[in-house]
């Protein structure tokens, strides 16, 4: 790279020498938004230095060049095309916009990847269609073979949860189970009570919730930690196949555009299957591991080892997921005060949901910064409180960018406290317009404004990442993207957005998935904008999503991703 490494300061405007080893990819005839300028105003107003005037947005260079995994210009196309030569790539975008290399910052690859094998119940709306989906399988798949299912909503069903009845009439040969959304309801069918042994008198795990039928016998429908207690019947795939699925889950990333992700909650057996795939060179996206707390050996043995700073590794574990509640759908997020549809229930959290307070506290002084899953009120404080005590006790530990997961329901003067402790809210957009339909009866109308409240956390001046949470929601960028700066779903409702004040600007909900997702996992200087010696990691897309937000939001929704490039190569193209 000798002939340019002496464009490596390369500005927009600068005019680059012919060099002596010509770049590997040069990238034309672009709408490329570099984000290389001032951060927005705490409400959104974009900073003097970006292009953004009385007209709106409007990009800022035309071409990016690609040499040896490295940005090495970024400015016209009529400057980038002298660095050509004759092994040079040049793709002419033809007006498609390039952004930084998309992260999608909580995900769970190795389920999306499981996901991608079982029966896909996401949107199915009601318990026949979902029996009937499964039937279907059921037909040709041998007799005794476990059969799973993903994708039923947990939060939309819980006032009318699916018993076994009907799934075991259907499917009486084959042991079922069937996961939630977002993972905290599992449904199964009578075989599969069989199959793990599970009766009335079964020991259900603190936290968790095995709903009983009228008999007296397990309903099928299990709640909370209570989704663990089929795990030891399930026969464990192989570590082949947790690589064919952990495979499958991140080429799909790649070709929904992201360059990255964080997994959030890997335990022993998905740690393996992602340094396998990285020791044989075949991880397609970047991979920051967020370690399972609640894999106490696995956690072990990484305080030992301690927290890996390598980023230049496509493998990097530096991070720890822990859970502190459950979800609010499931009436299993913790509260302050009662649910307003359920009087004198308030959730689980804590110990009462499996969280480890010494060793969390363990990996924060090993040098791990901890995620801790918290949607709410109840939750978000306590958690903070917990993170609060280690800084006080430990004050090197503050320095970790620690973050909490979801950070859904807030109290009105915890705001505030995010901020002082310097701690990112992790969120997604793609909750906040899925859960409008029953989130207000959950938490009464006052408790409901401190709920999915992005712009207030902003204004408060606390780091935010956005993210799907995969694959519980779909991790469409484009519907992460409109569901940010709208609050509206699919179907574009409600009219106006609901509660919009809590709204950001398309510049904010972009850096949410880029630059301050690369702050979020120590990055800010290797990527995140598109600037000369960052990483050659590029999202190129048919649309331009800071025009369309201010002309016609509702056109974001019909984007697609043309090609993503991870390390200067390109892992997916349209």
């Amino acid at each position: 790279m000798a002939g340019l490494a002496g464009l490596m300061l390369a500005s927009c405007a600068s005019t680059p020498a012919t060099p002596t080893d010509p770049a590997d990819t040069i990238l034309t005839n672009a709408r490329v938004y570099s984000l290389d300028w001032g951060e927005p105003g705490l409400d959104g107003v974009p900073a003097a230095d970006a292009p953004h005037g009385t007209t709106g947005w409007r990009p800022d260079a035309s071409a990016v060049v690609i040499d040896d995994g490295l940005i090495v210009f970024v400015g016209d196309t009529e400057a980038a095309l002298r660095l050509r030569g004759d092994g040079t790539r040049v793709v002419d975008l033809e007006g498609a916009t390039v952004i930084p290399g998309l992260v999608e910052s909580h995900t769970h690859v190795v389920e999306l990847g499981a996901k991608l094998d079982a029966v896909d119940l996401t949107d199915v709306a009601t318990e026949e269609d979902a029996v009937e989906l499964v039937a279907q399988r059921a037909a040709s798949t041998p007799e005794g073979e476990w059969i799973v299912g993903a994708g039923w909503d947990e939060g939309a069903w819980a006032n009318s949860y699916p018993d076994k009845a009907l799934l075991s009439a259907a499917v009486p040969n084959h042991p079922v189970v069937m996961r939630s959304l977002h993972g905290f309801g599992l449904w199964v069918n009578q075989a599969a009570l069989d199959a793990a042994g599970i009766t009335a008198t079964s020991s259900v795990p603190e936290g968790g919730e095995m709903r009983l039928g009228d008999d007296g016998a397990p309903s099928g429908l299990f709640l909370n930690r209570a989704t663990t207690m089929l795990d030891a019947a399930m026969p464990e795939p192989t570590a082949e196949a947790m690589q064919r699925q952990a495979l499958k889950g991140l080429r799909r990333m790649a070709e929904d555009g992201y360059v990255a992700l964080h997994e959030a909650g890997a335990d022993a057996r998905s740690m393996a299957a992602f340094e396998a795939l990285e020791a044989q060179g075949r991880l397609p996206v970047r991979v920051y591991a967020m370690l399972s707390l609640r894999d106490e050996p696995l956690m072990r043995k990484w305080i030992a080892r301690g927290a890996d700073t390598d980023n230049d590794s496509m493998l990097v574990t530096r991070s720890v997921k822990a859970y502190y509640d459950g979800a609010l759908g499931s009436r299993g997020a913790r509260l302050l005060e009662d649910y307003a549809d359920r009087p004198g229930h308030r959730g689980v959290s804590g110990s009462g949901y499996g969280f480890d307070r010494e060793l969390n506290a363990a990996a924060m002084r090993a040098g791990f910064q901890v995620g801790i899953h918290a949607i709410g009120d109840a939750g978000n404080r306590e958690a903070l409180d917990i993170l609060a005590s280690t800084f006080a006790e430990f004050p090197d530990t503050q320095e970790n960018r620690h973050r909490i997961e979801h950070a859904q329901v807030i109290a009105p003067v915890d705001f505030a406290r995010f901020a002082d402790l310097e701690i990112i809210a992790s969120m997604e957009p793609p909750h906040a317009v899925e859960d409008k339909t029953w989130a207000e009866d959950r938490l009464g109308p006052e408790r409901i404004l401190g709920a999915y409240a992005w712009r207030t956390l902003r204004r408060a001046g606390v780091p935010l990442v956005f993210n799907a949470d995969g694959p519980g929601s779909d991790q469409s960028i484009f519907y992460g993207l409109h569901a940010a700066i709208t609050r509206r779903d699919k179907q574009l409702q409600p009219e106006g957005g609901w509660y919009p004040e809590e709204a950001v600007s398309i510049e904010e909900a972009v850096r949410a998935y880029t630059s301050w997702a690369a702050y979020a996992s120590f990055r800010e200087n290797e990527t995140g904008i598109i600037a000369p010696g960052r990483w050659g990691d590029l999202t190129v897309m048919d649309i331009d999503p800071f025009t369309l937000a201010q002309t016609d939001p509702a056109a974001i929704l019909r984007g697609r991703i043309l090609m993503t490039i991870v390390d200067g190569r390109i892992v997916f193209e349209r």
